[in-house]
């Protein structure tokens, strides 16, 4: 007989109709919540056997020295660079302040969802820095909830009032110095190939092309994130159509070379987005992130300019100004 899995804060929170953070407040803080629902809860936990760490409740109110943030899965290709050097920057960063990163992995929303309530609960972590934000995102709401303190690798899209500290690149000064310097150099019709309408970051990054651009006009291309989709997408703009090209990413600023290549165009200006080291290889001029820095910002968030310990959280955030790598 399979072995019954032990119940979780979550659902205990379920079978008595209440929020995560009840259950915590009836288990640490019962004089806090009314009598009626103690009962419900407390009902519950006897119903699931539920059994409250006791090591948890102590964490809660002491120090762990430690943060925690996502691993997001291996997806290969060229882009992908930008969060696997923030997370190393964020573990150097917080190792020169003495503190550790604890990665966990999730691939879906709900299993996110999971790993923050069970690091919650747990009380393994002093701090939460998530990452690749969108609009309404549930992963700050629900921290929020908790009381959990966090930061972000993203903005809160959406809103102009944030709730949490936030740091992120700023896409749109990005592509609005590839732009001029396109203009600059090769010509007034400096073309823009973007993804699919749904990309917040993408949106921001053609908000800088449309503002350099200003009365000229162009084309504004779209296609799905890769090398031969890039590609596709360019091929008929060529030979003669664009004086240049600023692009929303590293893989289709290649696919766009390799276009302009076959076009008899191989010296066609293009700028990609992430400076990647296979458009590095390719001699393909694109606009850096600066990871590092969003690293720096969060824990200066967090921690305040030198400190190891979570400090009052202003919800306030920065944007770091990328740079653009001419080659």
């Amino acid at each position: 007989m399979a072995e019954r899995k032990a119940a979780t804060i979550g659902d205990v929170a379920r079978e008595a109709g209440v929020s995560r953070q009840t259950v915590s407040n009836v288990v640490n803080s019962p004089s806090i919540v009314k009598e009626s629902t103690r009962l419900k809860v407390q009902a519950a936990i006897e119903a699931l056997g539920y059994s409250p760490n006791a090591l948890a409740r102590r964490l809660r109110t002491q120090r762990t020295s430690t943060i925690a943030v996502k691993l997001d899965p291996y997806s290969g290709g060229v882009s992908g660079v930008v969060l696997d050097r923030f997370v190393h920057a964020l573990t150097e960063s917080a190792a020169a302040r003495g503190l550790r990163v604890l990665l966990y992995a999730a691939r879906t929303l709900e299993e996110e969802l999971r790993h923050l309530d069970e690091l919650a609960d747990a009380g393994e972590v002093d701090a939460i820095v998530l990452t690749g934000t969108s609009r309404g995102d549930r992963r700050a709401a629900r921290l929020l909830e908790r009381g959990v303190p966090f930061a972000a690798f993203g903005r809160p899209w959406g809103t102009d009032t944030a709730a949490h500290p936030w740091v992120d690149i700023d896409g749109a000064a990005g592509t609005r110095s590839a732009t001029r310097h396109l203009l600059d150099r090769a010509g007034d019709r400096i073309a823009f190939l973007g993804w699919p309408e749904g990309s917040e970051s993408g949106s921001d990054r053609e908000r800088g092309w449309r503002e350099a651009m200003g009365e000229r006009t162009a084309p504004r291309l779209t296609a799905e994130d890769g090398v031969a989709e890039g590609q596709e997408a360019v091929k008929a703009l060529l030979p003669n159509g664009i004086d240049g090209l600023v692009c929303v990413s590293d893989a289709l600023a290649i696919g766009a070379h390799l276009a302009a290549v076959q076009a008899g165009r191989p010296e066609l200006p293009i700028v990609g987005f992430d400076n990647t080291a296979a458009a590095e290889a390719l001699g393909i001029s694109s606009v850096e992130q600066l990871p590092e820095r969003v690293a720096a910002g969060i824990l200066e968030m967090l921690m305040g300019p030198e400190g190891n310990k979570v400090v009052a959280q202003e919800p306030k955030g920065l944007l770091v100004e990328p740079r653009l790598i001419i080659r």
